[in-house]
This record gives structure tokens, C-alpha cells and sequence, in this order.
């Protein structure tokens, strides 16, 4: 969960490209932060505690111009804690053989504590509590001239994950990188070549882009790559075309990246749906899946994985599969699944969801599906991401680069993609022509009624102002709403810090009803979708209590407004969307107490955008 930086050029400074590569992936790490330049003098560390800021300032006081002109080949890191306390000893870069070699890595090396005694006994002096510094020192000892080859030895001694880049003095022009469970790319530009743990770091200098694959180790200078395997053979990686540019990891005038994201989902929506609406036959085409109708009719099961935004998406999908097309389906938490032993075989169809596609749980889940011999399929927003390549066949959410740590477009084009997945297992299975049109134009009105939400973006800041001062929050939905409701209090406590819980209606008065009273609101979901009168009666419940409700209504329900303190309205749908209107309204709930409460939106605390570890 950290952010990983390489640049080299013949002729241009490193540190302004790194410095602004960092700030790209601040949303994967931001206690700390350090690059490590290659200069004729040898390598130069500076390295921080807090944000890419801080580091930017150091630089710009210690590292004069003359200096920078001659540092061409650079890498850093923005740090999110694993191993040690987030202090300047602990921030990457780590040095190693008397500071003429330094690393950067993003994952965990799982056997780092033997690895360090082995070490320690041959001489090596450790001054970090990290489990990276390991990395480092084993370089350093295997380096006998060939530098590649030094970082594959000592990869091959590794247990975990990784994705590194080092540089010595002793092969200056030259800087290795490799990956194993944790994403990195190279991006080949004009005169340059830069690496990254994200393609939003790369996008200002190049589109044109190789996705390492697990156990690939490169050789990077100035004038290209050299891919190898661990065990020295050459390999061959495809350059990819990135879809998206620059301006589009930029805030565009908007206060904060989260807020630009809830206000792209009308267009973000429109580029999940585009194409993959099939009108004349009442279904989805969604050519990634490589299923043909006869092997969806055949489908047992499906089990859905995933963890935090991408679980309650999941859930959601849960609702759609069974409703639509009538085929049990198990929501799974993908960090529990590998370790239960799960029962999932040939009849059945695992979809993970990740927005990264690098999520280590789900790729662990990915793998563990794949092995018991199950249909794998994936539903992710970055192309080439591990778990893309590795289930092989899948959807893209054509989503766009989600910057702030809480994610929000990724989780309406989540759903709607299982909402396609849905129409399209139906329609295979026992969805009727009528039913599928009608699910087919209500999906390809969708970016039109988000947009009808976000026009209520002034009235929700204004119930927002009411409860901003609330220390805990309930959100309660039913049926395809529950997972909204999830969703909605997850947004609420990742941004805002307030202790919010997401509740099945019902389920309020088997215990959390004690905790209610006047200083407690709750937020009901009460769209005019079969179950609404039950959560009517549970917001009853909740107002005999004392605490104040704030309703989210289909327009004009006059009835259901009556029994909540405030309203804010949403376009009327059929349960099928509704969790993706509802849910926007929760975004913008949540982002102005936010902001009202004076917290950091964009990159809360102890969070990180990629959980790339288990």
C-alpha cells in the first residue's frame, strides 16, 4: 500500500519528475515520503515524515541547482506503515552497502525477521524496523558485478510480495525493477523511461506503457527496457496504450478529488454502459465475459468476492443475480475466503471486484478460485492490473482514475456492471424480452438520473450542516438498499470520521436500538421499491426514540417524507438501479460533513487507496 516512482533520462534533472510522480500516488501512501538521486558524487537520500509536501520543501532546501542538473536517474516513495512506525528512519528509500545502493518496495516480505539474523551474521548493520531494509542488504550481498542478476538472487530468497526499484553507484545508468503480487509499470517515453506502482504517475510523460508481470525482473535506462525471469530469460511485454491522460488525474477546479468523482458519475456511467447494451435482444454484450449463452445456462452458483467498497457491490449483486436470473449467489469477503476452505468447483462462477485489480485478498481468492478448478471472471477499472490478467476473462468499468481514497464512481460502475452481468445470465436463463427491455432502458437512463441527484448537491449540504456535529450515525436499508446502507455509513467513517454502522432495517431492533437518542441520526433509505412500508415501520421505531431521521425518498412520496425529520429526494427507479442513485446521495452526504467537520477527504487517515497487502 505504498507508492513506487523510478525515473531515468539521459539529459533531464530526476528530481522535479519524481517529486511530481509522487503526488499522483499520495492516495496509496502518505505518512512519509523519500527519493534517492544517482549523482556523480554518489546517491543522495532525502526522506520525510508526512506528505509528498514536506519532502518537496526538503529538496527544494537542500538540493541546489547545480546538483539537481547532474541527478538524472532517481526513484521514491510514498510510504502507508506496515512494518515500523512512520518516522524518516523507517520512509523508503532504504541504503544498503555503505549507502551506494538504495531501494524502494511496495508489499511485505513475510520471512524479513529471518532473512535480517541471516544477515546481521554475515556483518550487515540494520538501522530501520522495516522489513524492506532486508531487501536492501541481500541486493548488496549478492551483487558481483551483475546487477540483474544481484536482484534476482535475491528475490529468489524472498517470501511474499513486491514490487522494487533499486540503483547502486556500482552500475550507474542502470536501474533494476520487479514485481511479484504487487503492481508496477513502465512507462516508455522519448528520451526517458519512468516506473511506477500506477499508471497515474506515468500519464504526464508518456501513454505508452508495460505492465509487469508477476516474477518479471527489469533492467531500466535511459534508452528502454530489458525484461527478464528470475531465472535470467529474456521475455517479451506488450507496450499498452493508457486511455486516459494527465488532466485526468487533476481536480479540474473542483475543492477535492473525491468531490470531482461524485460529480463524474453521469459521464462515468455513460462509459461503463457504452456499447454493452444489446436493445433489439433485450440483454448485455459484454464480450470480456467470453461466455456463451449456453455456458451461462449452465452456471450453479455464482459467488461474488471482494473486500470494503467492492464486498458491498458485491452484495448488491447478490440481489440482482438471484432476482434476475434466478441463480444463487454468495457475496464473499475475499480476505475470509481463501482460509475457509471454500466449497466452489466447475459449476460454479467466482467474479472478483476490485477497483485496482491489484487488491492482495482478492487475488489471493482469484487464485485459490482457480485452483479448485471454478470459472473466474473479474470485474475491475484498471486495465492490465494483476487480477485482470490472471482470471483471464472479465468487464472493465471504463471508470477513469479514482484518485481520492474513497472510492465512489468505482462502486456505481460496479454495480451497474453486475447489473449487465445480471440482465445477461437472465435473459440466458429465464428473463422474459419485456423484463429485459425494461432493464435495458432503465441502465441507459442511469447517467441521466445520477445527474438528477447531484442537481440536489445544495440541499444535501444543507441537511449535511444539521448533523455535521453527530458523533455516531446508523444508515438502514432493505433488501438491495441494505448493501447501499453499508455503503453509505462506510463513506461516512472513512471521511469523516464519525462512527457510522450500516443495518438491515429490521435488524435495528435486535440490539442497536439501545444505542439510540436524540444525538444519534439515522439515515433510512426509503425509495418506493418493494419494503419500503417495513422500513417505514422501522423509522417509526427509531423516532419513538427520539432520534432524528433523515430520509432518502423517491420524489413526490409526500407519505414517506412525513415520517423523517429531513428529505432528500431521488429519482424514481425500480429496485434494479436503485442502489446506484441512492448511493450517490450518500456520497454527498458524507463529503459535506466531511468537509464541514474540517477533515482531510481526499486521503483520511491511516487509509490507503490500494490495499496491496494481506
Amino acid at each position: 500500500m505504498c507508492g513506487i516512482v523510478g525515473f531515468s533520462s539521459l539529459d533531464r534533472p530526476a528530481c522535479v519528475p519524481l517529486v511530481n510522480g509522487l503526488r499522483r500516488l499520495e492516495y496509496r501512501g502518505y505518512d512519509s515520503a523519500g527519493v534517492a538521486l544517482e549523482s556523480p558524487d554518489g546517491i543522495k537520500v532525502f526522506k520525510k515524515t508526512g506528505k509528498v509536501a514536506e519532502l518537496d520543501k526538503l529538496l527544494k532546501e537542500r538540493l541546489g541547482d547545480e546538483e539537481n542538473a547532474k541527478c538524472t536517474i532517481g526513484i521514491a516513495h510514498t510510504r502507508w506503515a506496515t512494518h515500523g512506525l512512520p518516522t524518516e528512519v523507517n520512509a523508503h528509500p532504504h541504503v544498503a552497502d555503505g549507502g551506494r545502493l538504495a531501494l524502494v518496495h511496495n508489499g511485505i516480505v513475510e520471512n524479513y525477521a529471518a532473512l535480517r539474523a541471516q544477515l546481521e551474521k554475515k556483518g550487515c548493520s540494520f538501522v530501520s524496523q522495516t522489513d524492506t531494509e532486508v531487501l536492501a542488504h541481500l541486493v548488496a550481498v549478492f551483487d558481483r558485478g551483475d546487477f540483474l542478476s544481484a536482484v534476482s538472487r535475491a528475490l529468489k530468497k524472498v517470501e511474499g510480495t513486491y514490487g522494487i526499484a533499486v540503483i547502486s553507484t556500482r552500475h550507474p545508468g542502470e536501474m533494476v525493477v520487479a514485481r511479484k503480487g504487487s503492481s508496477l509499470v513502465i512507462g516508455i517515453g522519448e528520451g526517458s523511461t519512468v516506473v511506477a506502482s500506477d499508471v497515474s504517475a506515468i500519464v504526464a510523460h508518456t501513454r505508452q506503457v508495460i505492465y509487469l508481470k508477476d516474477g518479471d525482473v527489469a533492467r531500466v535506462t535511459p534508452g528502454g527496457v530489458d525484461i527478464y525471469t528470475l531465472d535470467n530469460v529474456p521475455v517479451s511485454r506488450e507496450v499498452q496504450e493508457v486511455e486516459w491522460d494527465a488532466e485526468s488525474v487533476e481536480k479540474g477546479g473542483y475543492e477535492h478529488f473525491m468531490l470531482k468523482e461524485i460529480f463524474e458519475q453521469p459521464e462515468t456511467l455513460r462509459n461503463t454502459i457504452r456499447g454493452r447494451l444489446d436493445k433489439v435482444n433485450c440483454t448485455a454484450i459484454l464480450s470480456g465475459l467470453n461466455l456463451p449463452p449456453r455456458e451461462l445456462a449452465s452456471i450453479r452458483r455464482a459467488v461474488i468476492i471482494g473486500c470494503g467498497t467492492s464486498l458491498h457491490a458485491g452484495m448488491a449483486g447478490k440481489y440482482l443475480f438471484e432476482s434476475l436470473a434466478d441463480i444463487p449467489t454468495s457475496p464473499e469477503q475475499a480476505a475470509e475466503f481463501r482460509y475457509c476452505n471454500p466449497i466452489i468447483g466447475p459449476d460454479d462462477w467466482a467474479i472478483a471486484v476490485s477497483q485496482s485489480g491489484e487488491t492482495a485478498d482478492t487475488l489471493a481468492a482469484v487464485r485459490e478460485s482457480i485452483g479448485k478448478g471454478a470459472l473466474v471472471s473479474a470485474i475491475c477499472n484498471v486495465v492490465g492490473s494483476t487480477i485482470a490478467r490472471e482470471a483471464g476473462r472479465g468487464v472493465y468499468l471504463h471508470a477513469g482514475p479514482e484518485i481520492s481514497v474513497a472510492s465512489t464512481k468505482a462502486f456505481t460502475s460496479q454495480v451497474t456492471v453486475l447489473a449487465m452481468i445480471a440482465l445477461k445470465l437472465g435473459r440466458a436463463r429465464r428473463l422474459s424480452r419485456e423484463d429485459g427491455a425494461s432493464i435495458c432502458a432503465e441502465l441507459a437512463a442511469l447517467p441521466d438520473l445520477v445527474a438528477k441527484v447531484l442537481e440536489r448537491n445544495g440541499d444535501i449540504a444543507k441537511v449535511a450542516e444539521k448533523y455535521s456535529g453527530a458523533s455516531d450515525m446508523f444508515f438502514l436499508g432493505r433488501g438491495i438498499l441494505y448493501p447501499t446502507a453499508l455503503e453509505g455509513a462506510l463513506k461516512m467513517k472513512e471521511i469523516s470520521y464519525v462512527h457510522a454502522e450500516g443495518y438491515q432495517a429490521a435488524e435495528l431492533k435486535h440490539g442497536p436500538i439501545a444505542l439510540l437518542c436524540e444525538e444519534t441520526p439515522v439515515v433510512a433509505l426509503l425509495n418506493d421499491i418493494p419494503g419500503k412500508e417495513k422500513t417505514v415501520g422501522n423509522v417509526q421505531e427509531c423516532r419513538a426514540r427520539k432520534a432524528p431521521v433523515v430520509g432518502i425518498v423517491t420524489e413526490g412520496d409526500e407519505s414517506a417524507a412525513a415520517h423523517c425529520n429531513d428529505v432528500v429526494y431521488v429519482p424514481r427507479t425500480s429496485a434494479v438501479v436503485a442502489p446506484i442513485v441512492t448511493v450517490v446521495a450518500l456520497q454527498l452526504f458524507a463529503y459535506h460533513v466531511a468537509r464541514l467537520r474540517g477533515c482531510e477527504i481526499d486521503q483520511p487517515r491511516n487509509l490507503a487507496k490500494s490495499v496491496t497487502v494481506e
